[in-house]
């Protein structure tokens, strides 16, 4: 704490306690979801600022799928964020959430002719991700005049980082027209110069694992093919640079690193040309602007020994922490062990599981963890998990979609909260399990 200012970590504790005095977390609504509002106000702020540049446009997007939630896309809309969205339901978030078609952009490898048809008639950006997708372009304006802004995504194929499912820009990635592939510049130039309104152009490298030097190198290449583009054009024909985003988080400790400043800085450096007033410039962070203001709050439902080990089966897992449990080693994640009332938990270190409710064995989010010895009705933690922890349910078991509720903490330790998203109900569960449709069958396999 810094003179009247709470930092996340007090932030933090302060909310834990909290939604258990509130009784946000009881023994009947045992796994919440939280969410710190001044956290996400400070991480925005830091990266207009990493980006401001004189003379130089800068349209900040958040990309959709790491919180796909209306609140918090309204949030950022109002802290001069836009929406990158991949899917006919994220565009539709982004809408309800009040973004302007000029603060949108549709990113895809799949889009359908009606996504096209949509984003084209609405003025949304889009980024064209293969031939096949720009020759549906072409037959929809041709059919309709629009005034979104379009282009092309580009693979620089610069090499993967250290976690092989997020790495968009190895030599075989699904994403874009691969540039070093034989004769994909030429194409690229060709389908340029055909088209005087394709007025854009992307690329997306960095993700969790990959460091930035690789994802400054992708920029690069994309910042040099525009130059050539709009070289061979004899004009600015490409006037939009859009970089994605990527910038991998630190689950390790409570430190940011790296910052949004140590990202535009390198890109200062080994860019210098797109901070210079020609291009205006696009980013898509997500997972970097979200990922330390969220918490998986949860409660330890049973405390058992299995060969000499203790194991916490608490109300968190698969469901909610689906990477960290099918790949721990690429996403751990820290687990803070409270007692029942949401306050740090004393006692020494014992190595132990924290298991989830999924009934299959691997569903643990920490193996042989040491932490106090967690007993029945203790609570757990799981930190850094505001981004994806709560937009990419995993409906195992048919566990419900837990409520997720964001705070603000005062210097004096209270805390207020606003419901983000309601817990989903029983009939919510029911209705998306086809319970209206359930004599659907019963009449087909007979002779």
């Amino acid at each position: 704490m810094t003179g009247m200012t709470l930092d996340a970590t007090a932030r933090r504790g302060h909310a834990l306690r909290a939604a258990v005095e509130q009784d946000l977390l009881t023994p009947d609504n045992p796994v919440i979801g939280l969410l710190d509002v001044t956290a996400i106000h400070e991480t925005a702020a830091a990266l207009r600022t990493a980006f401001a540049t004189p003379g130089v446009t800068v349209t900040h997007t958040f990309a959709v799928k790491a919180a796909a939630l209306v609140p918090v896309l309204r949030l950022l809309a109002g802290l001069g964020l836009g929406a990158e969205v991949a899917s006919p339901g994220e565009l539709s978030l982004a809408r309800a959430a009040g973004l302007p078609a000029d603060r949108i952009v549709l990113d895809s490898p799949a889009k359908t002719v009606a996504e096209l048809r949509e984003a084209l008639a609405l003025g949304i950006a889009v980024n064209a991700d293969n031939p096949g997708e720009l020759r549906r372009l072409d037959a929809l304006r041709a059919a309709s005049p629009s005034t979104s802004s379009l282009g092309l995504r580009v693979n620089p194929q610069v090499g993967g980082g250290s976690i092989g499912a997020m790495s968009t820009a190895t030599a075989t990635s699904k994403f874009g027209v691969a540039l070093r592939d034989d004769g994909a510049e030429e194409w690229i130039a060709a389908a340029y110069a055909d088209r005087p309104w394709l007025d854009r152009l992307h690329t997306h490298t960095g993700s969790q694992g990959v460091p930035l030097d690789l994802m400054a190198a992708g920029v690069r290449a994309a910042y040099d093919l525009a130059e050539r583009v709009n070289a061979a054009a004899g004009r600015r024909q490409i006037t939009t640079l859009d970089i994605g985003g990527g910038l991998p988080v630190n689950f390790a400790s409570d430190e940011v690193t790296p910052t949004f400043d140590d990202c535009a800085r390198l890109l200062r450096a080994r860019v210098p040309g797109l901070f210079d007033g020609r291009y205006t410039v696009v980013t898509e962070f997500g997972r970097s602007l979200l990922a330390k203001a969220g918490t998986v709050l949860a409660r330890v439902e049973y405390a058992k020994t299995a060969g000499g080990r203790p194991i916490a089966i608490t109300h968190a897992g698969a469901q909610l922490a689906t990477r960290t449990v099918f790949a721990p080693d690429a996403w751990p994640l820290r687990v803070a062990a409270l007692d029942a009332t949401g306050r740090p938990k004393g006692g020494d270190p014992v190595v132990q599981d924290v298991a989830g409710p999924c009934c299959f064995a691997g569903d643990l989010v920490a193996r042989a963890r040491p932490l106090p010895l967690l007993a029945e009705g203790d609570l757990v933690a799981l930190l850094d998990t505001g981004a994806y922890y709560f937009s990419t349910h995993f409906a195992y078991n048919s566990l419900p979609r837990p409520a997720i509720h964001g705070y603000a903490a005062s210097p004096d330790g209270s805390v207020r909260f606003a419901l983000v998203r309601a817990a989903q109900t029983v009939e919510e569960l029911l209705a998306e399990s086809g319970a209206e449709e359930s004599e659907a069958l019963m009449g087909l396999g007979r002779s």
